[in-house]
């Protein structure tokens, strides 16, 4: 395979996975907003999932001095074409990297793909008509984005040959995944939780539940602890479980077992393999009691940035 379809295959997938954790955390956090004062915090909730989504300096350097409320901020994450992770470009990009890699779709992946971006253009021209966005629609539209990514994923499984084609859209969609898990465990513990309240209150409460809901993961949550919220159970689920599909450890699991596919495929493992394999690693032999002594935000900057570094080692050894 061209490194150039690689390239598209893995960035395809990457984007459709950014797209549905936009959509996500956009959910869960009108869900926050709309709590009742006795349980709402300091108005964090928008200026947090900014940050979840890695936007916060974008934002606010095209913002001056706005604040960062459900209007202003809905507007950047969903259509702002400047904002390239809003899901406006996460769509529009996914579709212009299935359409160089056409050939190497199934028919059902590339209805999919293509009917997200129709669907996308036909709500920004009602949009532009009414000049209003009805919370009703939006929602159905989130729902629509989330609903596109889950048909990706599972026609994929269902449809693809387990070629390189396959490998590299996987690749893409655990590297991404792993990063907006983290990114979304961050945000919670440092930025939604106001410094007036206190741990295990009831916004804390609310807000872990709010996190378990955007991963899809409130009902995983209850069949493996059989308990109430804990943060320290909610970051062990969402990190060390390999049974929850949206753990770190989970998605390493996976990227080990693609890049080994791989590379058993090319006939030579390479500088990728080996930094997944000690990530996978590290994961498998970690605590959360260990993390949580150490610090969540520096364990997860941590393995954010490690997950950056073997994106670049993928790049660098399959596609460029």
């Amino acid at each position: 395979m061209l490194s150039r379809a690689a390239d598209n295959l893995f960035w395809l997938a990457r984007y459709l996975e950014r797209a549905d954790y936009i959509a996500r955390v956009i959910d869960a956090t009108q869900r926050l907003s709309a709590l009742p004062r006795a349980y709402g915090g300091a108005g964090t909730e928008w200026e947090s999932a900014l940050e979840s989504a890695g936007v916060a300096d974008a934002f606010h350097e095209r913002n001056k001095d706005a604040k960062a409320d459900e209007q202003g901020v809905v507007e950047f994450l969903v259509f702002d074409a400047g904002n390239p992770s809003s899901i406006r470009n996460c769509i529009d990009l996914a579709r212009t990297n299935a359409r160089a890699v056409r050939t190497a779709l199934t028919m059902e992946m590339w209805e999919g793909i293509n009917s997200a971006w129709l669907e996308l253009r036909r709500f920004e021209e009602r949009r532009d008509k009414d000049c209003v966005t009805d919370l009703e629609e939006l929602g159905r539209f989130l729902s629509f984005v989330k609903q596109t990514s889950l048909h990706f994923d599972g026609s994929s499984n269902r449809t693809m040959l387990r070629n390189d084609a396959y490998w590299f859209s996987r690749l893409g969609l655990y590297v991404e995944r792993a990063d907006n898990t983290a990114r979304i465990l961050d945000v919670k513990y440092h930025v939604l939780l106001p410094e007036t309240e206190k741990i295990g209150g009831s916004l804390d409460y609310f807000q872990w539940t709010a996190i378990l809901r955007a991963v899809s993961a409130h009902t995983s949550y209850h069949w493996v602890y059989r308990q109430g919220i804990q943060p320290w159970l909610v970051a062990d689920l969402l990190i060390l479980r390999p049974e929850m599909p949206r753990s770190l450890t989970s998605c390493y699991e996976n990227i080990v077992r693609h890049l080994d596919s791989l590379g058993l495929s090319h006939g030579r493992q390479g500088a990728s393999q080996r930094h997944a394999r000690a990530t996978l690693g590290r994961l498998e032999n970690e605590k959360i009691e260990t993390i949580f002594q150490s610090g969540l935000h520096e364990f997860i900057t941590a393995f954010i940035h490690d997950n950056t570094r073997l994106g670049t080692a993928i790049a660098e050894q399959y596609l460029t």
